[in-house]
């Protein structure tokens, strides 16, 4: 076969399109080959779910009772998904339809490939689908050097080393992929040239021309794995709008509603008895917001749909973002979403200079620095929008 071009669903190789069997322009130099993996994760977003096992022709759940630290290192590992993050058992991710698998799995933690554990002959507990482990890894594209985990140099995953992606070509499009796969938001600034410093490692990306629409950049289009015409200087960068270690504002106005941190893949509800001034500080500082005006309780901003947050924040104030906080080991109180905790920070734009907060030259806050605003085509309508801005410093 030469020149093979299947869909993806065809039940066999001999299905898919190509010039005809013994038609090619080819030589044995020139062979093809493919590395697959024994096991996957089914029922969650990207790289979490049950856990299943290839066995023959059949794909078996894993057992929860007999699934450890070093199985799932070895999981996320061929999954080339970045490190395990947590597992949960009791079919978290939902049942599985076939075999419950019949083996204990042994890794040593080390192994590239699951089927390359050692192996148990039986189980040492009796397992069924209920039983069935899941599984979250981390990402495998992460941002760095920009300050929080929604900025920075765009870096993948590949075959066990962290790489860089190069800037030709990268837009709006790339960027929006990397900004959904971290839970970042929308993308709101595309960089080259190294914007964020030079990475190291190999270049794993080039030529990236994703649609948009991709779950992982590392299904977009590209030239290949570890194909490029450029360096270090090069490397390609993202902001995306929740620029920020993981803290949003829910449910108000642009710097005001309700607080929810990012925790692995998912927002969590801050309880309002295990907020204070403090915190409050850092979340608006975080999110480039001036100083805060107002800390409301008792879901002010509407109840949040998802965790409630199952540690105290204990804030100095001074810290930049709010994952530089330290943590207590639990609540204090027993919370529910009737307690989720809103903050009113100050605005992102002020009028300095005039004879009253109402009046002046123009600033806005970005990236945590006060500027100025040109003149250039500056008319009403803009100053509309300055009247309406709501809290101003």
């Amino acid at each position: 076969m030469d020149d093979v071009d299947c869909n993806g669903s065809e039940s066999t190789l001999k299905n898919c399109r190509s010039p005809g069997w013994g038609k090619h322009n080819c030589n044995q130099t020139r062979n093809a080959g493919v590395i697959c993996s024994g096991v996957r994760l089914v029922g969650g977003p990207r790289c979490s779910g049950r856990v299943e096992v290839l066995h023959g022709k059949n794909w078996g759940t894993v057992c929860d009772a007999d699934f450890d630290q070093q199985d799932a290192e070895v999981v996320c590992r061929e999954l080339d998904c970045g490190p395990p993050v947590e597992m949960l058992g009791a079919a978290a991710f939902g049942r599985g339809e076939g075999q419950a698998w019949t083996e204990e799995l042994q890794c040593r933690g080390n192994e590239s490939q699951i089927h390359l554990c050692p192996k148990s002959s039986t189980l040492n507990h009796k397992c069924f689908n209920d039983s069935g482990i899941g599984l979250v890894c981390g990402d495998s594209v992460r941002l760095v050097d920009g300050g929080s985990r929604c900025a920075g140099r765009v870096e993948v995953l590949h075959r066990g080393q962290w790489g860089t992606v190069c800037d030709d070509d990268w837009d709006m499009r790339d960027a929006a992929v990397v900004c959904s796969e971290l839970g970042c938001g929308e993308a709101v600034d595309v960089l080259g040239n190294a914007h964020f410093g030079p990475g190291s490692g190999p270049i794993w990306m080039d030529d990236v021309d994703c649609s948009g629409s991709e779950s992982t950049l590392k299904n977009c289009r590209s030239a290949g794995w570890g194909k490029h015409n450029c360096n270090q200087t090069k490397n390609a960068g993202v902001i995306c709008s929740v620029n920020i270690l993981g803290v949003r504002l829910i449910g108000g106005l642009r710097c005001s509603g309700r607080v929810e941190l990012f925790h692995g893949k998912t927002w969590a509800t801050v309880c309002d008895a295990d907020f204070d001034q403090q915190d409050a500080e850092v979340v608006c500082r975080e999110l480039g917001c001036g100083a805060p005006v107002e800390v409301l309780g008792a879901a002010a901003f509407g109840r949040g749909g998802g965790q409630v947050w199952t540690k105290e924040l204990l804030c100095r104030g001074n810290e930049s973002d709010i994952h530089s906080c330290e943590t207590s080991s639990k609540l204090k109180h027993d919370c529910s979403h009737d307690n989720d905790v809103g903050v009113v920070c100050a605005d992102i734009v002020r009028l300095v200079g005039g004879s009253s907060r109402c009046a002046g030259r123009v600033e806005v806050l970005h990236r945590g620095q006060w500027g100025t605003v040109c003149g250039d085509h500056w008319d009403m309508r803009d100053a509309a929008d300055q009247d309406q801005s709501g809290w101003m410093m």
